[in-house]
């Protein structure tokens, strides 16, 4: 067989991916797991933005798209950015891909040459490493500890940088642990960048309106004007809309980075879905009442699972701001073995031990750079996640 590219020696496969194979395979045998592995919310897309899908459909509305987006769509997300972020961008700097994941990876490819340094705050979304390394980059990830509230430090952000840093990430609130910057931490922040011209600044906003107890989201170029002109804000319909499955992300950004990224995105997919777009649209201008009903909800499921999961001998549960994860410190249970016989040294085997023997899939925080701990998506019915942390209390419990 011919050799793959040596690149693929630098990607690993998701370790959410890769725990969703795992609980489905035991699915499979008729056993009832309880995932707790995807960042996915289990409510339904909003029936309007359906309906705005399928009235295209009908109406013909599919053929080849705008490879940087309908005029429709981009002038929802227009509105969408002044509505919600006090940031305008013509349309000719917003540009539409499938998936907020999409943006990240063409504005990477489009600015990234080897040996350039991508800063990136850990615990970190597992896509983004690779990614930068997929590009020719180097991953330079900050630590940012639970005694910060998972929040990254200026001191710490200011050591990063180097002549050689291309980008800086920022994901508030985060995937994986919900931490979220306050206006007076994100300016903070951004008087470093300020400093630092040489620099791209890259926010994953992803999970802003899942925020809770009054917090108040924002974004770098809305607290940080003398950024916005090198800072490439990401979004989507995913988490906010529950449209995981309709891959309809969405940026805005300097004309130039979005003319390049545009360029990037045509040599891989070109535009995206027609339908998805039209639904983005009408989820976007439409009622937006659902998602502060959605965000009580998963405040409640937060809280349960918080304490839940605090009640379990050997772990400790950090209380986040927003997103729909914890991310608790496992280290009471190391050392320990299991009432199956299996010896805990790591919080992968911790994960794996409490797939086989409890049947419930979490992914152990060494995927997203912070050890030992877990990730744990409450983006789940709630009897399930009552279920889900009684036998993790079981588990803590049986360990010897």
């Amino acid at each position: 067989m011919p050799a793959l590219a040596a690149r693929m020696n630098e990607v690993s496969i998701s370790a959410s991916v890769v725990m969703t194979m795992k609980a489905r395979e035991l699915a499979a045998k008729g056993i009832k797991v309880i995932s707790l592995g995807t960042g996915e919310p289990d409510f339904p897309t909003p029936p309007h933005a359906i309906e705005a899908a399928h009235k295209a459909a009908l109406a013909g509305d599919t053929k080849y798209p705008p490879q940087d987006g309908t005029k429709e769509l981009k002038e929802a997300v227009q509105r969408k950015f002044r509505r919600d972020n006090k940031l305008d961008y013509a349309l000719d700097e917003i540009m539409v891909a499938n998936g907020g994941k999409q943006c990240i990876y063409n504005a990477l490819m489009a600015t990234v040459d080897p040996g350039d340094e991508v800063v990136i705050p850990a615990p970190y979304w597992i896509s983004y490493a690779d990614m930068a390394k997929v590009a020719g980059g180097v991953p330079v990830t900050v630590n940012c500890p639970q005694n910060n509230g998972f929040k990254l430090r200026p001191e710490d952000l200011e050591a990063a940088i180097t002549p050689k840093t291309k980008w800086v990430m920022l994901n508030f609130p985060n995937n994986p642990t919900g931490a979220a910057c306050s206006r007076e931490e994100m300016k903070a922040l951004a008087e470093v960048l300020k400093r630092h011209p040489h620099v791209w600044v890259m926010t994953d906003d992803m999970y802003e309106h899942l925020v809770y107890d009054g917090f108040e989201f924002c974004t770098i170029a809305e607290v940080a004007p003398e950024l916005k002109d090198r800072t490439l804000t990401v979004n989507g319909a995913s988490k906010t809309y529950a449209m995981t499955g309709w891959r309809v992300g969405f940026c805005g950004g300097p004309k130039a980075l979005i003319k390049a990224m545009v360029n990037m995105q045509g040599q891989a997919t070109s535009g995206i879905s027609t339908i998805g777009q039209a639904a983005a649209a009408a989820a976007l201008d439409g009622p937006q009442d659902l998602v502060a009903e959605r965000a009580a909800i998963y405040k409640q499921r937060r809280d349960l699972v918080v304490d839940m999961l605090n009640a379990a001998p050997g772990i400790a549960c950090h209380k986040p701001e927003g997103a729909f994860y914890v991310f608790p410190n496992i280290a009471g249970c190391l050392g320990k073995t299991t009432k199956g016989g299996r010896r805990i040294e790591t919080d992968t085997d911790f994960a794996l031990a409490l797939l086989e023997e409890k049947y419930v899939a979490a992914v152990q925080g060494a995927a997203y750079g912070m050890s030992p701990y877990l990730r744990i998506s409450y983006a789940t019915d709630t009897e399930s996640l009552r279920e889900a942390c009684a036998r993790i209390q079981e588990f803590c419990r049986e360990l010897s």
